[in-house]
């Protein structure tokens, strides 16, 4: 009840654009469940300066390095990317949303993981994902790029965090307080 009256009078917030572009960002934490060692995959799809899309869910296959976690969290990222661009291309609202669609992930491991054409023996059990984002990467249908975790607007959704790293996220997703609008 605290946390509900707390943020009473924050909303999500869009901005006007003539040009529509979903960007995704997806990102991991590594074992974080102490009782399963499972970790938790979040993403969140941006439009027009807020949020449209997101999820925080423990992955179902136990990953054995932070790359692996953060790869399938891009996997499932990349699920939802597509269809939300399909979505909203089917609308015809737009003329239609880029291509690539851009995926931001904070480990580096991951990214190279999506361009290489290899596998290998320590990653069969993600082997499946694996080839579904390299076939999605080489069509173009989808982009993975590293950007710094300063910026991964994903973090809330996979581990906690101090209130002021939590709130620069928070304003990063278009949530704002409607107090703040008036200033």
């Amino acid at each position: 009840m605290r946390y509900l009256k707390r943020t009473k009078d924050f909303m999500l917030t869009y901005q006007r654009s003539n040009h529509l572009e979903i960007v995704g960002y997806s990102d991991s934490d590594f074992a974080g469940c102490l009782d399963s060692r499972r970790s938790t995959s979040g993403y969140i799809f941006m439009l027009a300066g807020g949020a449209i899309s997101w999820k925080s869910v423990k992955q179902t296959l136990i990953a054995s390095s932070t790359m692996e976690a953060e790869f399938i969290a891009c996997y499932e990222a990349s699920n939802q990317g597509i269809w939300l661009r399909n979505f909203i291309t089917g609308l015809h609202i737009v003329d239609g949303i880029e291509r690539p669609l851009k995926i931001n992930c904070d480990n580096k491991a991951a990214e190279l993981y999506s361009k290489n054409n290899k596998s290998s023996s320590k990653s069969k059990h993600i082997d499946i994902k694996f080839l579904v984002v390299k076939e999605r990467v080489q069509s173009s249908q989808i982009c993975i790029e590293h950007i710094s975790t300063n910026f991964m607007i994903a973090d809330p959704l996979t581990k906690g965090l101090p209130p002021k790293v939590f709130h620069e996220h928070v304003t990063r997703m278009g949530v704002i307080c409607f107090d703040d609008m008036l200033a």
